[in-house]
């Protein structure tokens, strides 16, 4: 992956992850009250630096895991 796509792509996979799921969680806790609009986009304000900050951890340990995972299956004939 090129240099900028390395740092590109972790955080908009944060952004679509964490404005779903803080659509989904503010929903779930609160309803649809007419303030809900503005309780989500905070929510995602909030969210979306952690989950981008996530990301750059979590991609390259999901990477080896999915290397490994698929070695195995290959190996055993998966």
């Amino acid at each position: 992956m090129p240099p900028k796509a390395a740092i590109i792509q972790p955080i908009l996979m944060a952004a679509v992850m964490a404005f779903l799921m803080t659509a989904l969680i503010t929903w779930l806790n609160l309803g649809f009250p007419p303030d809900y609009l503005r309780r989500w986009l905070t929510a995602f304000v909030i969210a979306w630096p952690a989950a981008a900050f996530s990301a750059y951890i979590a991609i390259p340990i999901a990477r080896k895991l999915t290397g490994r995972i698929v070695a195995w299956m290959e190996a055993k004939g998966l």
